[in-house]
């Protein structure tokens, strides 16, 4: 099939001419189509399934005064790298010596995802003449619009600011408000349905419209369930990705949101992006100016000026949309459920050790996850950014290679000596870094295919042969999902995973210690978080004896 597709004649060469031409007429040939393809199209609810997200240390304090204080800082710290993206003061990111595209920074802040009947689409409110000036702050499931710049054009101070926040916090008891950020939980069609009940409402259209339209979302949360301090990790970083459930913090939030940061009253906090917009390097970006912005003292006296109250945002609830909200409730509440979250922080050693014996971290990394997942061999994929293309995106790194693969089998051999290990073990750890280099340079290959089989459709042909195959329905069912997301920060990233029966593994490697974010799904019997988490923590150490025996007397 593959060489009739492929061979003189055959379709691909026709549909290789069709991206020429699209590549020739186009910023990006490719990532129109992918966002359209990867994200828009997808009709699986937000949380869990799409947006990831960032998990921060634990600040320092409890409890709401500290909470405010903070989220006051943060806020003014988002605000001044905004500025420095529009001011173009933001230095170029580079990778491996290459300057990376810069186009995704703009796009983070005013955009919204919206809902549709087939698929979504993102609005960029950024870039219209008057561009929004305002916030919205959600606390006990209740949304604020709150502006953060003067009438003269200025920033908001953080005492201005706290000052809002204040003000916030004393219109927002606990009511019996209902959730209505909980209805952007619901599978895409679920919510493109009830969002056009809501906007029949004036009232709600013009609320729904300031949400879309501000800056970004904070979520000033309750405190996390106060676990095991191993267990508060994966209950922190599972707090910023969907909230807890809906009697804890899900109501508030709104998933379509481009960027949403959390702060809970716990000294827990992080961040939540939508992905058809946003990306994990500016976003990691992002964070680590704000931590570094939180470190300084306020520069700023607040100008003795009083400011107009924050305007709270109204829903006008009938009983379809009462009905919708208790659908969406108890849909996220099973998601919510189903998933498995482990968060650990692996302290034997960090990337300073593969490093120390000229090894690439990522790539050591990668082969510890493949030896640890081997007992269940699945198609499997490392994520790669694309950025050194202008409007590049992401493409997958296949991480299964025919040296890794020797290697494992190798591993678990008696009969083979540790010397013929640790020299398979390298030529492994070496591919891997080969792969990546190929694919960083383009030279991917899921991103070409499936540009071919899109072309097909386009030209308004069948789909080819070989798109419909089982084994390209094998080979594309990622079983493994993986992501290296290298921050300045101590952060963790979490997502879920892919297909009902896969992972998702995380990982931010520091100098002396690696941060891990695994998910699984309860329902399936064959996956399991805290397993895996188990194994790939002996495989690691089995590596560090493998480089490093100790010597025994």
């Amino acid at each position: 099939m593959v060489h009739e597709f492929g061979g003189p004649g055959g379709l691909a060469a026709r549909l290789q001419k069709g991206l020429e031409k699209r590549a020739r007429h186009a910023n990006s040939w490719i990532t129109p189509w992918w966002v359209q393809w990867a994200y828009l199209e997808s009709r699986m609810p937000l949380p869990v399934h799409s947006n990831p997200a960032i998990s921060l240390p634990r600040r320092d304090y409890n409890g709401w005064r500290s909470q405010l204080v903070f989220a006051s800082k943060l806020i003014a710290g988002v605000l001044d790298f905004k500025d420095k993206i529009k001011t173009g003061q933001l230095p170029v990111d580079y990778m491996r010596g290459k300057p990376l595209c810069m186009e995704l920074y703009p796009l983070l802040f005013s955009s919204c995802r919206i809902p549709g009947p087939k698929h979504d689409y993102v609005a960029h409110h950024g870039r219209s003449r008057r561009s929004p000036t305002h916030i919205t702050v959600v606390r006990n499931y209740q949304f604020f619009q709150l502006e953060v710049y003067n009438s003269d054009g200025s920033r908001m101070t953080e005492s201005q600011i706290h000052g809002q926040l204040l003000r916030i916090r004393a219109q927002s008891w606990k009511t019996d408000k209902e959730p209505m950020g909980i209805l952007t939980s619901e599978h895409r069609h679920t919510w493109g349905e009830a969002y056009n009940r809501l906007l029949r409402d004036k009232l709600n259209k013009e609320s729904v419209r300031l949400i879309e339209t501000g800056l970004f979302s904070l979520c000033l949360d309750s405190p996390v369930m106060r676990i095991s301090d191993e267990k508060y990790a994966s209950r922190k970083a599972a707090q910023v990705l969907h909230g807890g459930g809906t009697f804890s913090n899900s109501g508030n939030r709104w998933f379509d949101k481009t960027l949403q940061f959390v702060v809970g009253e716990d000294g827990s906090w992080g961040l939540l992006y939508e992905a058809a917009t946003a990306e994990g390097p500016p976003v990691a970006n992002l964070l680590h100016h704000v931590l570094e912005y939180c470190e300084k003292p306020d520069p700023k006296r607040a100008p003795l000026v009083p400011l107009p109250m924050p305007k709270k945002l109204y829903f006008h609830i009938d009983r379809e949309i009462k009905r919708d909200i208790e659908h969406a409730k108890q849909n996220l509440d099973i998601l919510i459920n189903d998933l498995d979250v482990n968060v650990f922080n692996f302290k034997r050693f960090g990337k300073e050790l593969p490093k120390r014996h000229n090894l690439s971290p990522n790539s050591f990394i990668q082969v510890a996850l493949q030896l640890a997942y081997y007992r269940s061999v699945g198609p499997a994929c490392d994520i790669a950014s694309q950025r050194m293309f202008r409007g590049g995106r992401t493409e997958y790194i296949r991480s299964p290679t025919n040296e890794t693969l020797k290697f494992i089998l190798a591993f678990g051999d008696p009969s083979v000596t540790r010397e013929a290990k640790l020299e398979l073990f390298r030529e492994a750890v070496d591919a891997y870094s080969d792969l990546t280099l190929k694919v960083l340079k383009g030279h991917g290959i899921d991103l070409h295919l499936l540009g071919l089989k899109l072309q097909a459709i386009e030209e308004g042909l069948s789909i080819p042969k070989i798109f419909m195959d089982t084994a390209y329905g094998l080979a594309t069912h990622w079983k493994l999902r993986t992501g290296q997301v290298p921050a300045n920060t101590d952060s963790v990233m979490c997502f879920g995973p892919l297909v009902p029966d896969g992972y998702a593994i995380c990982y931010n490697p520091q100098s002396d210690h690696v941060h891990f974010s695994i998910t699984a799904f309860n329902c399936c019997e064959e996956t399991n978080a805290e397993t895996l988490a188990v194994t790939l923590k002996d495989t690691l150490c089995q590596l560090q004896e493998l480089l490093q025996p100790t010597v025994k007397h």
